[in-house]
């Protein structure tokens, strides 16, 4: 079975690779935890972040925005000490930064995903690459996003970050073609 070869040998990232990467995703409180996760990785790699997830879960309330957008200085207190988390202060500010402009989006569009999808006229971006180093790590489309974001009053979301977004749920298909994944992912939209 072909994999795209950034998933290594870790069950972790196989897994991630397998069942989540480049899946459509349509519900918000999943792209939020995705933003806040791509965010926290930021000059980390992708399978320490996935090895945090759980504590991400249950530190952050299950990403839920709305509480998020509520959290105070006991709570990044409590955030910052929180051994199972990347205790880094701009990230974990900006990740309540952040839920806060989410719900501005929410309720400007009336979803997050529609927001995020209309970028795309709501069909996935297929990438036909035939070797990983040819998926780009930004593109003119997350450079779009990336700058409307920090119009609206996002953190940590650049160009790279939102690329790598853009793949995680789908709004890009960026397995490489003989990735048994690529033709599977094809055929949900």
């Amino acid at each position: 079975m072909n994999r795209c070869s950034w998933c290594g040998v870790d069950p972790l990232y196989i897994k991630y690779h397998d069942e989540e990467w480049g899946v459509p995703i349509h519900d918000d409180r999943k792209q939020f935890e995705f933003l806040v996760l791509e965010s926290a990785q930021a000059g980390l790699s992708w399978l320490t972040v996935l090895r945090k997830r759980d504590h991400y879960r249950k530190a952050y309330d299950d990403f839920d925005p709305e509480k998020i957008a509520r959290y105070g200085e006991k709570k990044l207190a409590e955030l910052l000490a929180n051994k199972g988390l990347i205790r880094n202060r701009r990230k974990i500010e900006s990740s309540i930064n952040n839920a806060k402009r989410f719900i501005d989006i929410q309720r400007e569009f009336g979803s997050f995903d529609q927001y995020l999808w209309r970028f795309v006229d709501y069909r996935p971006v297929v990438g036909r690459w035939e070797k990983i180093e040819e998926i780009p790590a930004r593109t003119a489309l997350s450079d779009e996003i990336s700058a409307d974001l920090r119009k609206r009053g996002f953190n940590f979301v650049g160009s790279i970050i939102i690329y790598a977004h853009l793949q995680a749920v789908g709004v890009v298909n960026d397995h490489i073609l003989d990735c048994f994944r690529f033709e599977q992912i094809a055929q949900m939209y």
